[in-house]
């Protein structure tokens, strides 16, 4: 019989997205040392998504936490926040097409990360650390058990790994909820024939094409690539009932949903490049909280998981991660005293911002859609 000898971390993260990187990098800007551990083989195993508006108010104070904030101003997308409303016809019936003003610039999800990770010692990451198992040991330190065998203790746990987190049922019985929404991620590359007229259509920044209970959400990147996220109102095991490994088969099931819709936003399907990717959205219950539970916490979508319609999930993760830094340089030595400082301030800036995107979910998707988007955008200018 044999052993494995456990090595021992005082803080330990499990998750390297954007808010267990944030985390750990205002750790180390207070001289707190943290390891993170990702079930990813490398930074680059895959690709972190398309492109991010970065919020005044959240993620822009955790980069200024972070000593970030000018490599941030860099990245940022030029004409990001132009922002269009079609309907199923692509009759534009809003456009801001400026784009470079505003305090939510674009930046590319994969520039940002890439940003974080240079900012952290050599060392701090681990990859391809798939966390297994997590049990409590008692006064408040836990035990990591990995998939290649390994197994660690921990004084402080936070658990960072997104919507199906290992570390959540630590602290909470509470799982994530289909929301009756479907995503296909495609991308429209500037080489597509069609490339012209829809970029025409959809302007320098983000565009909503929304009617008859589904649409399009894309983002122009970096490379004049058009990312799109094109949402349906579908059953829960509708992916499922799909072979996305058939990329022909796939796009003519989804192109069938859009029939009649405009060519130009049909093109968004018809002409991507590469595969069409399912993503089935999911959202933990709005005003999720767990009762304070010894050396463990949660962040970003392990503890919040909601719909991207209010655009949160990434800058509250980000949020969660630098104030869950700043709570614990500030009680040292009483990591109790830090976890509920933390989660004091959580709870209830997630419950509003999880509120928002249900509701936001409800309007883009009304019987009536895209008039309550219309609506809403014009009251920000009103009041702005």
């Amino acid at each position: 019989m044999t052993t494995t000898t456990a090595t021992h971390h005082p803080i330990t993260v499990v998750g390297a997205g954007l808010g267990g990187l944030t985390l750990a990098r205002v750790l180390h800007v207070h001289g707190i040392d943290a390891l993170v551990l990702d079930l990813d083989a490398s930074p680059t195993a895959r690709h972190q998504g398309g492109m991010l508006d970065l919020h005044e108010d959240t993620a822009q104070v955790a980069l200024r936490a972070a000593g970030l904030y000018e490599e941030f101003l860099a990245i940022v997308h030029p004409g990001g926040q132009a922002m269009r409303i079609v309907d199923r016809h692509g009759s534009v019936l809003m456009a801001d097409d400026e784009g470079d003003e505003g305090d939510r610039p674009e930046v590319n999800r994969n520039d940002l990360r890439r940003i974080l990770l240079d900012s952290l010692p050599a060392g701090t990451v681990r990859w391809g650390a798939k966390v297994t198992a997590a049990r409590p040991l008692g006064d408040g330190r836990h035990e990591l058990r990995l998939a290649d065998g390994g197994v660690l203790t921990t004084d402080l746990l936070v658990g960072a790994d997104g919507a199906w987190s290992r570390i959540r049922p630590l602290v909470s019985a509470a799982v994530p909820a289909y929301a009756g929404i479907s995503f296909v991620e495609t991308d429209l590359p500037a080489s597509a024939a069609a490339h012209t007229a829809t970029l025409g259509l959809a302007g320098r920044g983000m565009m909503f094409a929304l009617g008859d209970d589904r649409g399009m959400l894309t983002h122009l990147e970096n490379d004049g690539t058009v990312h799109s996220y094109t949402a349906l109102r579908v059953p829960e095991d509708w992916a499922a009932g799909v072979d996305f490994a058939d990329t022909d088969a796939a796009r003519a099931e989804v192109l069938q949903h859009f029939d009649g819709w405009d060519a130009r936003l049909r093109a968004l399907i018809a002409d991507a490049e590469g595969a069409l990717v399912p993503r089935p959205i999911h959202a933990l219950p709005i005003g999720h909280r767990w009762p304070r539970t010894p050396g463990v916490t949660l962040l970003g979508d392990a503890a919040h998981l909601m719909s991207p319609f209010a655009g949160e999930g990434a800058n509250l993760a980000m949020l969660d991660g630098a104030e869950l830094a700043a709570a614990i340089a500030a009680h040292p030595g009483d990591p109790e005293a830090a976890l509920a400082a933390y989660e004091r301030e959580l709870f209830p800036r997630s419950e509003s911002a999880a509120a928002e995107s249900a509701a936001n979910l409800d309007l883009c998707f009304a019987a009536d859609a895209p008039q309550g988007l219309l609506e809403r955008m014009a009251g920000y200018r009103a009041s702005a």
